[in-house]
Order: C-alpha cells, then structure tokens, then sequence
C-alpha cells in the first residue's frame, strides 16, 4: 500500500487508537510521533497534520480516556449520583492504566472533560457546598481515582501474567521475610500488600472512601 493511501486513511482518532493500543501494550515511553508513523507505514510529517508534537498526542490520549466515561442520570440523592459518576470515572482508568496519569492535568482541555467537571461541581453544589470547595474537592476526587489506579497493589509489575506472578511472589516472599517483631502487621498483610485479591473490591472501597470524604466535609460545614 503506498504512503499516499495510508494517508488517506489517516485521522486523529485512528492514531489516538493506535497510540492508546501501544501504550498499554509497552508503557507511555513507547509512545511518540516516530513510533506510530512506523505502525501505520508514514513519514512522521504525515502525523503533524494532527499533533503538533508529543505532548499533543498526550492530550489527545487523556481526551479520549475522558470521552468514555459515562455520566449518571441528574436525579437522586447526591452521595448515589457522586458515587455513580466516579465510578463513572473510574472505567476508563482501569481500563488503561499506564495513561491514567495524564488525565488530571489535560481534564479541563476537551468538551468531554468540562461536562464531568459540571456534573460533578453540580453534585458537590447540591450537597450543600460552596462554589470554590466543590472546586478543590472535585479536583481531589479525581486525584484520588488516578492514584488509585496508579498505586494499585501488583499492577505496576506489567501485563506479562508469567512475569507479573513472579514479581509479585518476589514481593510477597520479601515482606513475608521482614522481622515480625519490627512488622508484624506488613507481614501478616503481605499477600494484600503485593496484589490485589479482588481488583473490585479495591476500587469499590475506595470509591467510597471518597464518597464518605465529601459526606465528612458536608457534615463539617453544618
């Protein structure tokens, strides 16, 4: 196929995909302008037309994570709809986790981003809250989610399942060989520590730790 019918094929969603399947695949370093203009069989100009540069390309990754979340009905009572939204959130992150951490930084740079930032304003608003803490708590809420994902016990160890059951059974063996009388709580809770034993009860727990953060700071300014 010649580099003129590629081109053709080309678009900024078509090369978002493409960077979103590498980086979780090889880790964001993987990701440049070079590397995707090898996979789709171009000269990196070919790509310039849509990205400027890498940190663009960066952008347009956390813009589509954003993009999939969906938001909840406007209804209910606001501990039910913020938990939802975070959830919400939450999918997309989970879902693509070597790029979570490029969200916080570029939410309130798409459409899609500023109708999460609204929505969840909103729901801080109707809990009773001022307009400038609802501003600070919904940037720490969304911290909180990326932390969350980026922090996640056993998840850095990479997606190779033969590889990552080694690390983590390295990790574990070297906290279950810590002194017990220095640490004995690490290493009772070494299993827990080096992996997830339910992924869903993880993030459930701290989603509602966050629910129940805003609900305290509610209660606080009453």
């Amino acid at each position: 196929m010649s580099e003129r019918v590629v081109r053709a094929s080309l678009s900024r969603e078509a090369i978002v995909a493409a960077a979103i399947t590498l980086a979780d695949a090889e880790g964001l370093d993987a990701v440049s302008v070079r590397r995707l203009a090898q996979l789709h069989g171009v000269t990196p100009m070919a790509l310039y037309r849509y990205f400027r540069d890498k940190d663009e390309l960066l952008g347009g990754l956390a813009e589509a994570l954003v993009a999939e979340v969906r938001l909840p009905p406007g209804s209910g009572p606001w501990r039910d709809q913020l938990r939802t939204l975070l959830q919400g959130v939450l999918a997309p992150l989970r879902a693509h986790p070597t790029i979570a951490e490029l969200v916080p930084t570029r939410f309130l740079d798409s459409p899609a981003g500023l109708a999460v930032a609204e929505r969840t304003l909103a729901i801080l608003r109707r809990a009773g809250l001022p307009l400038d803490t609802a501003a600070e708590l919904s940037g720490s809420l969304l911290s909180g989610l990326v932390g969350m994902v980026v922090v996640e016990p056993g998840r850095h160890h990479g997606s190779d399942a033969e590889e990552r059951d080694d690390a983590i059974r390295a990790r574990m063996a070297s906290l279950i060989a810590l002194p017990p009388r220095n640490y004995p709580n690490v290493v009772d809770a070494a299993p827990s520590l080096a992996a997830c034993a339910s992924p869903d009860a993880y993030y459930r727990i701290g989603v509602e730790m966050l629910v129940n953060g805003v609900a305290g700071v509610v209660r606080s300014r009453h």
